[in-house]
């Protein structure tokens, strides 16, 4: 019984959506298990990108069913988005289930979000205002609504009655001026609910079942571990758990199914949002990397992505926390055609070394990457590099190959995957 656990190691937009695509192709089930709609990962087949912030990125892998599972909250308006978008583009979506006991994203979290980040200033975190935050809390609070409650209009109207009040309090002693209409918000989410019902089930029991019958179980989680609500940079981060053991939790299946654990990190580190990030560069080297392979762009906001070297330090804790069983590195593409890589393999806080990943944000913020520097490879078509991904490991450049090697030999951990481009067969895997 194999349970795949697909994890980011920075701060998400490692480009896990398509080593989870790639992945899926021999897959059963694609499970989702934490996050929301403030994440994205894109998918490109041919010529067409598909943007999935809430569907599982094996979605279009028609022979595998695609599983949102409990740990995730819905949006259910952008859900619906993505279901016709996607079918749209000639995929059915009839292999798609969604947990009966996830947390549903309501109007009035998202106007709550915007206003707290207002509160906040300093503190922050440069939120997607979606209204993810705002949910996970009423989630802990045990304010919540849950896709069993969107399903049943009775059930619906009874914890609106209650909550719309509430939140209407919450809004006017925050200073906003919106005005939250019940019928309105009732209406509108009885109708989502409705579109939705088909897909709703106990997936929990249904994964058991699956797993019991030897299904191979492929667990996507979004974002990634230093955005992790208990082990990333907080408050900078998101409002869920980004590791491996969170998929346990956010699917409803037990932890000694989860064998394998694969850590996604990009070979070099880009960010939405605020907060310390030692490696950040800035002018024509940021805009560089920023600007080629697809973009460093932002899959949800669209803001542009702040962008750093390769950070060691970070890698050790995400491998740690996450128990890793391989790498996947991506976008080694990007760096082509620059002279010289650096790769940061400790920090330094006044004066003293560090070697792991502090928790303070003071001391973070105050830490200065220690550098070693490594050759740079050619600037490669796309084209080449499909050609290149196709001969297999041993034909990448000698100094890809060099990078890769000095990076397995610090994590301790093998490369199994590597990306050298957005299209699936611009892919490595032994």
């Amino acid at each position: 019984m194999t349970g795949t656990v697909v994890v980011g190691l920075q701060f998400g937009d490692e480009g896990k959506g398509k080593i989870v695509d790639y992945l899926a192709d021999r897959a059963d089930v694609v499970v989702r298990f934490q996050g929301g709609a403030n994440a994205g990962h894109t998918v490109q087949v041919g010529d067409q990108l598909y943007a999935f912030h809430l569907l599982p990125s094996g979605v279009l892998r028609t022979r595998s069913m695609n599983v949102i599972g409990n740990g995730v909250v819905i949006d259910p308006a952008q859900l619906l988005k993505e279901i016709e978008e996607t079918r749209a583009l000639g995929h059915s979506v009839e292999n798609l289930r969604i947990s009966d006991r996830a947390h549903v994203v309501m109007p009035y979290h998202k106007i709550i979000d915007g206003l707290e980040e207002k509160l906040k200033g300093s503190l922050g975190a440069g939120t997607t205002l979606r209204g993810i935050g705002p949910s996970f809390e009423d989630k802990v609070g045990r304010f919540g609504i849950r896709m069993c409650d969107l399903v049943d209009p009775v059930a619906l109207r009874e914890k609106l009655e209650t909550m719309v009040p509430i939140k209407q309090r919450l809004i006017d002693a925050y200073g906003g001026t919106e005005r939250l209409d019940l019928e309105t918000i009732y209406k509108e989410q009885v109708e989502y609910g409705l579109r939705l019902a088909p897909f709703v089930a106990d997936t929990s029991v249904w994964l058991d079942g699956a797993i019991r019958r030897r299904k191979r179980v492929l667990f996507e989680g979004a974002q990634g571990t230093h955005l992790c609500i208990d082990h990333g940079i907080y408050p900078f981060g998101t409002s869920s758990d980004c590791v491996a053991g969170a998929a346990s939790v956010g699917a409803g299946v037990g932890p000694q199914f989860l064998t394998d654990i694969v850590g996604v990190a990009k070979a070099f580190t880009s960010r939405v949002g605020t907060g310390p990030f030692p490696t950040e560069v800035e002018g024509s080297t940021a805009e560089y990397l920023r600007e080629r392979g697809g973009g460093e762009y932002g899959t949800t906001t669209r803001r542009p992505r702040r962008v750093g070297w390769l950070d060691l330090v970070m890698l050790r804790m995400a491998v740690r926390v996450n128990g890793l069983v391989s790498l996947a590195v991506t976008k080694l593409d990007v760096l082509g055609g620059l002279d010289r890589i650096p790769i940061c393999v400790g920090y330094r806080f006044d004066g003293e070394a560090v070697k792991e990943f502090p928790a303070s944000m003071r001391v973070l913020s105050r830490c200065e990457p220690v550098y070693r520097e490594f050759k740079g490879w050619p600037d490669l078509s796309e084209s080449d590099w499909i050609a290149t991904a196709k001969k297999g490991k041993r034909a990448l450049p000698e100094a890809v190959r060099k990078y890769l090697e000095f990076i397995e030999a610090q994590l301790k951990v093998p490369v199994r995957i590597i990306s050298v481009g957005r299209p699936r067969a611009a892919t490595i895997g032994h």
